[in-house]
């Protein structure tokens, strides 16, 4: 479905017709193939060493970013009609094959068991990685029951906040700021590929919520991006080009950090048959987010003429979303567990 509906956007003439083809089946095609399949995956594959697999299995979406520049570079050979031709075939080719040949939903279905699944954990991450052997003690979590839960509701706040309404209102309007600061659009695409490689270095340190703690994590995540954005609010001309190498490498790192780090706190506490839809619950949540922060950001810059206040806007859903995680409290997942028969 990704790879035919993206094709057929070639064949769009009118604007209603990406608002179908790239607006709503592209994202269901996204979801039934990307990370709302992966991530249940991932989770239930490893109990021990979570953070470090989600952070590994997440590298595809910082990749994309720079895999952005190859996209430039085919519309600029066959033009963007064309251009959507090669990307449509290239999700055929590499996609299906992996599924295939090497995706299974759990480790069972191969008569294996969860990585650390049978390791009594003696450090400090005792709590977090204790917290699946008490899952088959309790009453199975499903999604409605899950739902009574405030934690589960905070966790899919600090999602949306985070994801949705800051980092993808800044994305959203990065190029557009540095053009009009009066970068060219080369030097912008050349920023958005620099976060999207520091992405995939802030997913490769996913480990470090194995080490420190989930909550820990998210916050040195949000204090990067928050870094991030103070950058920006100190551009003002073209003089000082390290200001945006600054904000793309904090932001990348912030991201990279938190994307797999939240799954797993939700995993800690969720983590079940059902957890799947529980993972997807909480990336609705960061798509209702991305529908309005971009729009935010543009309509702020319309009234007030300055991307200021949206900056600082994104500046406070970051705050937000650390101070969400930090009450929700995946930390507590083994006090959490004994809690559920309650």
């Amino acid at each position: 479905m990704l790879s035919f509906t993206t094709a057929f956007c070639a064949f769009a003439t009118e604007l209603w017709h990406f608002y179908i083809l790239f607006g709503f089946l592209v994202p269901i095609g996204i979801a039934l193939s990307g990370w709302p399949v992966l991530a249940p995956t991932i989770a239930n594959w490893f109990t021990k060493k979570r953070g470090l697999a989600l952070g590994i299995g997440g590298m595809g979406a910082g990749i994309s970013y720079v895999y952005g520049l190859f996209v430039e570079f085919v519309i600029s050979r066959v033009g963007w009609h064309y251009a959507y031709v090669v990307i449509g075939a290239l999700i055929l080719v590499a996609l299906i094959p992996l599924y295939l040949l090497l995706y299974h939903y759990r480790p069972q279905d191969k008569g294996l068991q969860p990585y650390g699944s049978d390791v009594i954990a003696t450090d400090k991450t005792a709590d977090i990685e204790s917290s699946d052997r008490l899952i088959s003690t309790f009453p199975e979590w499903t999604l409605r029951r899950a739902a009574t839960t405030y934690q589960l509701w905070l966790l899919v706040a600090s999602h949306s906040l985070h994801w949705g309404m800051a980092a993808y209102l800044v994305l959203a309007h990065q190029v557009r700021f540095a053009i009009d600061v009066g970068y060219s659009s080369l030097f912008a695409a050349s920023v958005f590929a620099l976060f999207g490689a520091f992405m995939v270095v802030g997913l490769l340190l996913g480990f470090i919520s194995d080490w420190i703690g989930r909550e820990w994590t998210v916050t040195i995540a949000n204090l990067l991006a928050i870094g991030a954005i103070i950058a920006l609010l100190f551009v003002n001309d073209t003089s000082q080009p390290w200001l945006f190498y600054i904000y793309a490498v904090c932001l990348g790192l912030g991201a990279g950090l938190f994307s797999p780090t939240i799954t797993a706190g939700e995993a800690d506490l969720f983590h079940g048959k059902s957890f799947g839809a529980i993972a997807g619950l909480s990336l609705t949540g960061v798509g209702v987010g991305a529908v309005m922060g971009p729009w935010l950001g543009g309509w702020i810059y319309d009234v007030t003429g300055s991307y200021l206040p949206a900056f600082f806007f994104c500046i406070t859903c970051f705050v937000l979303s650390l101070v969400t995680f930090w009450i929700a409290a995946p930390r507590k997942a083994s006090r959490f567990a004994r809690l559920r028969n309650n």
